[in-house]
Formats: C-alpha cells, structure tokens, sequence
C-alpha cells in the first residue's frame, strides 16, 4: 500500500482488483476464448517492471504505480501483454522459447496486443509536435505553416489557407493508401473520464472520424483514486493524423464554447438550456462547410478525367481497429434539432480552422503509440 498517500484506502485497492479482475475476464473472453484459467491479481510496488506473469503461483502481477499514475489504456495493455505470456505458458506450453520469442509475439499480433519486451506502449509523446519520420513530418509542417495563415484576420486569406490545409491533408492520405505503404498507427485518448460525454464532444468525434482520417470508439476506463468507471473516446490512425485530429477536438470544443458566450443573445436562443443544442449545431454547420469542400477538392483534382482526389478507407488502419477493439457495438442516437441549433449551424459555416497544430494548451491530448 502507498503510505505516503493518505487518500488511499483499502476500499479503493480492494475495488481496484476486482476492476482488474473483471478486466482480465473480458480480455480472457475476447481475444483467448476463454482458455485462460483466472490467476491471482497482486498490485507490486517493485519498480524493476510494469508487469508479470509468474508461473509458480499462477500470479499475474502489474505496478501499483502503474494503475495509479498512468492512463487506463496503459494498464489494460500490459495486462494484456502479461495474458499472451500466460497463454503461451499454459495453455501452448511453450517453454523452448525466450519470453518474447516467436511463439509470444505470434499471440500477439493475432489478437491486437502490444508485443514490445517492455511490456508496456511506446511511452506517451507529445501530440502537440507530432512524431513520425520523412514525409509524414514534412507534410504536418506544411501543414502548420498553413493553419498559421489561416488565423489571419483577412477572411479570403484565412479561407484559402484552410482550405489549401484540407487539400495537403485529403492528397497525403490519398496518395499513401494507394502506395500500399506500411504504416504506423498510434492511439490518443480525447475527453475527461471524470465527465460524462454530451452531444457536442459526439458531433466532434462524428466529425473526426469522417474527415480527419482516424478511427473513433468510446471506450470504458477506470479511475482508481475516485473508485468509479467512466468513458474516454479513443481516435487510431497514423501519428500525424491522431494530432491534426486531437488539436481539431479541442479547438472546435473552445470554439463552440466561445460562438455560444458571443451569440447569447440571439433570438433564437431562450435560454441557457440551449447551450449544448447551439453548440451541437456550430459543429453540424462546420461539418457541413468541411463536407462541401471535401466535394470540390474531388471534383477539382480531375478536371480532364484524371484521378479524383478520393478518400476511401484505409484498410491496414481497419484491421489494426478492429484487433485493438475485437468487439465493437454501434448504436444511433437522434439528433434534436431547434431555432438555437439552427442558430449555431448559421455560425458553425463561418469557423476557419485555424492554428499550428504544434500550438501547446488544450490542444494536446495523450498519444500511445503501436505499430501496424
């Protein structure tokens, strides 16, 4: 037990193992078809490793300064990675091997786990600057240079720098999906746990996941210290693109938040309860002025039958979605529409934008990092 942490309790250590505990039946369901018989979950306060399976008492251990300090997702991939080895030891019974041998890294890579000997992601990297090599860096450079232009307060210049950044981003992906290329694909979590999504933060990674080239899932995670379960929403794809779309999230939540203070006084808008139904219509109204462009940019790419600029898919960016998340529900929800989302959709059309995505502030979120 941390004794130098007052707030910690033995409730909350008890609630943490069992959330643990429940982690690795999911887990052991999903991706082992259930031939994992349960072990005994300790927390250790070793600081030598993150996790481990010991196969003498059948203990599957992970860091107490791990779940305590560290995003959930992190904790889940190193009990993940702590089950492979628990599988080719049980259930396989392969013991002719290293640790991390052939035999391991197969279990692994057929069922979405992170492989790599630390047993742990690629440690956290800083959104905001991006990380990635060759043309991947100088295409997110290009396009910083553009979202600077794009804050000036000249509209016509504004517009065509956006829209010049959309065109980069909408080629670079085109062309590199066509290339068959291999890719590196990392993951960032988006939202605060401790709160519950609204409408506004699902317009956004609606939004996202149509034009920004990620994949996006609300995922579940849990907060040891407060003893409770809340909700993250995860976006994958290529480094470059997880940080164009992790500054995107947050500049259209602060830029939603500021149309709304500035057109209060709106006729259309009542009174304060319509606050999200504005805000959901500024971002529907950006998504509709992004679609249009997306329409144009295709149409303009092959003015004399040549090859249109037309993102579709990328299927090395599914598969690796699908392993990560081996079990996806989708559902619909309707969108209630009024005068003051109407009013927020007039707005949403006017938003350009704008900023280098190496700006610092909200417009970071967490990137882990794991290969294709």
């Amino acid at each position: 037990m941390p004794g130098a942490d007052p707030t910690w309790t033995m409730e909350l250590e008890a609630a943490l193992v069992r959330e643990l505990a429940a982690n690795f039946a999911w887990e052991n369901d999903a991706r082992f078809a259930r031939k994992l018989m349960a072990p005994v979950v300790v927390l250790s306060d070793s600081p030598a490793r993150l996790g481990r399976w010991i196969h003498a008492t059948r203990t599957l251990e992970l860091s107490r300064k791990l779940v305590l300090e560290r995003p959930w997702a992190e904790v889940v991939s190193v009990l993940q990675h702590e089950m492979a080895h628990q599988f080719v030891d049980e259930v396989l019974r392969v013991h002719d091997e290293t640790a991390h041998g052939e035999t391991f890294q197969r279990v692994c890579a057929e069922r979405g786990i992170d492989g790599k000997a630390a047993g742990a992601p690629v440690p956290v990297t800083d959104v905001a600057g991006g990380i990635g090599v060759g043309e991947a860096d100088r295409v997110l450079d290009r396009i910083r240079k553009l979202l600077a232009l794009a804050g000036s307060p000249e509209v016509h210049e504004a517009e065509a720098a956006m829209r010049k950044a959309h065109a980069l981003m909408l080629r670079y992906n085109v062309d590199v999906t066509a290339a068959n290329e291999k890719q590196f694909y990392a993951v960032a979590q988006l939202g605060d746990p401790e709160k519950r999504s609204n409408r506004v933060e699902a317009a956004v990674v609606g939004l996202l996941a149509q034009l920004f080239f990620v994949k996006v899932i609300q995922v579940p995670v849990y907060l040891p210290r407060a003893g409770k379960r809340g909700s993250v929403y995860e976006i994958a794809g290529t480094p470059p693109n997880v940080s164009m779309a992790s500054h995107v999230y947050a500049f259209l939540l602060a830029t939603a938040e500021r149309l709304w203070q500035t057109n209060r006084t709106d006729a259309r808008v009542r009174s304060g309860r319509d606050r999200l139904a504005y805000q959901a219509g500024v971002i529907r109204g950006f998504h509709e002025k992004l679609l249009e462009e997306r329409k144009t940019l295709s149409v303009e790419a092959a003015p004399d039958g040549g090859t249109a600029l037309i993102w579709r898919g990328d299927r090395a960016l599914d598969k690796f979605y699908h392993a990560r998340h081996p079990r996806i529900a989708s559902r619909r929800s309707r969108v209630r529409t009024n005068a003051a989302h109407s009013a927020g959709a007039e707005a949403g059309r006017t938003i350009v934008l704008h900023r280098p995505v190496s700006d610092g502030g909200s417009s970071r979120g967490r990137l882990l990092g794991s290969g294709s």
